[in-house]
């Protein structure tokens, strides 16, 4: 029985490594953009692709700007409830579906300040 139990325990081993080593894989397939965060961000993003676990770097002057990570709700109406960044030099990785992004800051949102990134 003991040889059973190592043979399982071999097995199990064996996959743990394969799955390890397919994330591994997986995350040297992100892809790392720059992002143009100004009033036309939303343009700078248009026509390019995105994937789940890709690296957003976000550089700009944190006293007039900062970047909130937001629901569609708060994209469509400018809240900014949301997870906050405001370094001037963030990196936010893409979740799978549809990333939104605002600035906060003195109406920056209502301007055009923002964007929406679809990641596959």
């Amino acid at each position: 029985m003991a040889q059973g139990r190592s043979s399982a325990t071999t097995r199990c081993l064996a996959l743990g490594g394969l799955l390890a080593a397919c994330l591994l894989l997986g995350a040297a397939d992100a892809a790392t953009h720059r992002v143009d965060w100004s009033f036309n961000a939303d343009s700078w993003s248009r026509g390019k692709s995105f994937r789940a676990g890709d690296l957003l770097e976000f550089n700009y002057d944190p006293s007039v700007h900062n970047v909130v990570a937001v629901d569609a709700g708060g994209y469509y109406g400018c809240g900014s409830s949301g997870r906050a960044y405001s370094s001037g030099s963030d990196r936010i990785t893409l979740g799978p579906g549809t990333n939104y992004f605002i600035c906060s800051l003195n109406g920056h949102c209502g301007m055009g300040m923002k964007m929406a990134i679809n990641a596959s």
